[in-house]
């Protein structure tokens, strides 16, 4: 009889679709059957068209890096089953067995929003017990579903877990194990064994217990921990959503780490979210200022007024930089302003 999958994958498309299209080429080809949801934040740029090309053999998957091919190539076999939903239809659906389901969001909701829709589609199946949500801008490891799978299997009371992520174009370079440590006085965090060469020993165990929050870029989440913490926070829109689910996740569940899962992570794709000094975009700056000010607000209120003071600091250091755009925007979160490019 076939294997009913009990992991479901939820990425969220935002005018990436080529990168989308690779990320779906290589979490098919998993060691397990998988349930698979695309959520389309209004990308206006025919992205859902891209991917219904790519599952009926009209579109090749195209390796962002030629040493990355072998994650999406050779091609799949084709035609692949795409299920269509528009956002109303989707409340109600009930995940199927296609390859892939194609969720029209109606708006730009941002990475909360975007993956709230595909979680609450996928728990409607009693058969998922784990949702995986993962960055569009990601390849994974043929096993690492497997592996993710049996690790949250193994851990008792087990609510997050994370993997291990390298850099898409440094695979020999960690991104973050698991996830990162956070300092609530900055409202900064740095992933775990970052920028270490992969080679690099660990113990799991460890690198579980010092993880705060689980990386956004590769996150997964048990039945019992969405239904007594609920979904993320979607005000936020971008940054701060895997960090305001640990809080309020309080000690509640366990969080795990899936060492034998290997994720390759692009990084900042969609707005320019790079960690490398001077290259964060405006629209990046804005949100992640915007953000980090809303969650000291609902989890750390006494330190507000620091991290205002703190705000200032980072326009002040744009302006050095001879960034005055950037300071500006960062002055904007600061007072509460909006831009009117929403980048999802």
């Amino acid at each position: 009889m076939p294997v009913v999958p009990r992991l479901g994958v939820v990425l969220v498309n935002w005018q990436r679709a080529a990168d989308t299209i690779e990320a779906l080429e290589s979490l098919l080809r998993s060691d397990i059957p998988l349930r698979v949801v695309v959520v389309d934040n209004a990308s206006g740029d025919r992205s859902s068209e891209q991917i219904v090309d790519w599952a009926q053999g009209d579109r090749v998957a195209t390796a962002a890096e030629a040493g990355m091919a072998r994650f999406s190539q050779p091609p799949l076999p084709k035609p692949l089953i795409v299920r269509r939903l528009a956002s109303d239809d989707a409340r109600t659906a009930v995940p199927d067995a296609a390859a892939v389901t194609l969720i029209d969001a109606g708006a730009n909701l941002g990475f909360a929003g975007g993956n709230n829709i595909g979680l609450a589609f996928l728990l409607r199946d009693p058969t998922i017990d784990y949702v995986w949500l993962l960055n569009n801008d990601t390849v994974v490891d043929s096993g690492a579903a497997q592996a993710l799978v049996a690790r949250m299997d193994a851990t008792h009371n087990v609510g997050m877990c994370g993997t291990v992520v390298r850099y898409y174009y440094r695979p020999e370079i960690i991104q973050a194990l698991n996830g990162h440590r956070f300092n609530v006085w900055t409202g900064t965090s740095r992933g775990i064994c970052s920028n270490l060469p992969a080679r690099t020993s660990f113990d799991p165990a460890r690198i579980a217990r010092e993880t705060d929050f689980v990386l956004g870029a590769s996150l997964a989440v048990s039945r019992p921990f969405v239904a007594t913490v609920g979904p993320m926070t979607e005000s936020y829109f971008l940054y701060f959503e895997e960090v305001d689910w640990a809080y309020r996740n309080a000690g509640r569940f366990v969080t795990a780490f899936a060492h034998g899962a290997i994720v390759y992570h692009k990084e900042g794709g969609s707005i320019g979210s790079s960690i490398v000094k001077g290259r964060r975009s405006a629209v990046s700056d804005y949100y992640l200022t915007r953000s980090r000010l809303g969650f000291i607000r609902r989890r750390a209120p006494l330190l507000l007024p620091w991290h205002w003071v703190l705000t200032l600091g980072v326009a002040a250091r744009r302006l050095l930089r001879l960034q005055p755009k950037k300071a500006l925007v960062v002055l904007r979160a600061l007072i509460g302003w909006r831009l009117k490019t929403r980048g999802g």
